[in-house]
């Protein structure tokens, strides 16, 4: 009889972080993908409402396992405190 086999703690998905916006949102995927975080991207809006919790609850959330947490606050903090180009002056 073989054994059973019970999900580690690494498979399970939990939500890290909200997200601010669209563009937060895609620049953390590109750097935990590059670093090969598993994640998820999950984003509020909704077609039947026309995205209107967003304004109120954020773009989304990310989710990842729990032993990755402390990495992927640390990598959202870096970003959020990286400051945006400025347009070019004309």
């Amino acid at each position: 009889m073989a054994a059973l086999e019970y999900p580690s703690r690494m498979d399970r998905f939990e939500r890290i972080a909200t997200l601010d916006d669209e563009v937060q949102a895609e620049a953390l995927d590109a750097l935990l993908s590059g670093q090969n975080i598993p994640h998820v991207m999950a984003c509020y809006h909704d077609t039947a409402l026309d995205g209107i919790f967003q304004g109120s609850r954020g773009w989304g959330h990310v989710e990842a396992p729990a032993a990755f947490k402390a990495q992927i606050l640390a990598i959202l903090a870096d970003l959020k405190n990286t400051p945006s180009p400025s347009p070019p002056d004309e």
